[in-house]
């Protein structure tokens, strides 16, 4: 079963084209470096919940748009190697240095995977 590393973030709508120019190099830079998949979702339909949502975790506001990824490895090992190469990677670090989200505001982990149907 694969290992997910799992990400929700508030992006400012304003700087959403700056996000999702990071995330095309970000797939290129985690696919080159040997990760199964790389996905970037933006939100379409995620009310404010009363309690928990996908906006409230994040504290988006208005002007915000909620962003849900995942980055699949063969293992924890594999991501662990193909992590510390991709913080390494100096493509990735103007964006690093000027990230187009509040990063304090982004929920990240890592999950074993236990049930997968499809590919």
């Amino acid at each position: 079963m694969p290992y997910v590393d799992g990400f929700v973030l508030a992006v400012p709508k304003d700087r959403l084209e700056d996000y999702k120019a990071m995330a095309r190099l970000g797939g290129e830079v985690w696919m080159g470096h040997g990760a199964l998949s790389y996905v970037e979702c933006i939100a379409d339909d995620v009310p404010y919940g009363e309690l928990t949502s996908f906006p409230r975790a994040v504290q988006a506001t208005e002007d915000e748009v909620v962003v849900f990824s995942w980055v699949t490895y063969a293992s924890r090992q594999a991501r662990d190697e193909i992590m510390a190469k991709v913080m390494a990677d100096e493509r990735l670090k103007d964006y690093m240095q000027n990230m187009p989200f509040d990063g304090k505001r982004m929920i990240f982990g890592g999950f074993e995977a236990f049930v997968q149907h499809g590919s």
